[in-house]
């Protein structure tokens, strides 16, 4: 079982979106038979089994194990992955775009970043493994709580110098074997979390 499986093609976006099966999806951690899941979603095992066949048929499950009970063989089944992300690619031509946002400060843009990551990683990792090999990437994530908005504008300001500098030094168009690579740097404020009332 992979760890995240990036979903490029629509059909397949589809299948794993729709409640039951994303439920049954979840209830697939482990290998489990159509008359199990029955059990524990509330379904007849014919429903179970039409959803099964569906999450099989476009690669979201797969055999795990065949179990022979007398005369009939019982089916486990697995989740082909831990998580499942859809890409931006499966929206087609009304995927979102960076290139089309006009306002590098808005909420917007930043989401469209977050999509084409998404979209661009969900590609390499795809062939990566095709090719059985390992891609090489780098992130940091970290949190910075600002005393004051002047505050966040200059660190905004030196983190844009010491980033330009990097660049720089070691971007080279003309270098022999050399990979371009996509850097993006965001900031957003954290989701607050809600805070029980006081009691009146």
């Amino acid at each position: 079982m992979s760890d995240i499986h990036v979903i490029e093609d629509p059909a397949i976006a589809t299948v794993a979106l729709e409640p039951m099966r994303s439920r049954l999806l979840s209830e697939l951690a482990t290998p489990a038979s159509a008359a199990t899941l029955a059990t524990r979603v509330g379904l007849t095992r014919q429903k179970v089994n039409y959803h099964l066949n569906a999450l099989e048929t476009h690669g979201l499950a797969r055999l795990a194990e065949e179990r022979k009970w007398g005369g009939l063989t019982e089916r486990l089944l697995v989740a082909t992955a831990s998580s499942y992300v859809v890409s931006p690619s499966a929206m087609g031509a009304i995927a979102v775009d960076p290139d089309r946002e006009t306002d590098r400060m808005s909420a917007n843009y930043l989401i469209a970043l977050g999509a084409r990551i998404v979209r661009e990683v969900g590609g390499l990792v795809r062939r990566a493994k095709a090719n059985d090999k390992r891609l090489a990437t780098l992130s940091v994530d970290t949190e910075v709580r600002f005393r004051s908005p002047s505050d966040r504008a200059a660190f905004s300001n030196e983190l844009t110098d010491a980033i330009t500098r990097l660049v720089s030094k070691y971007h080279d168009d003309s270098a022999p074997g050399g990979r371009a690579h996509r850097l993006v740097i965001v900031a957003h404020p954290l989701p607050q979390s809600s805070e029980p009332k006081e009691p009146a």
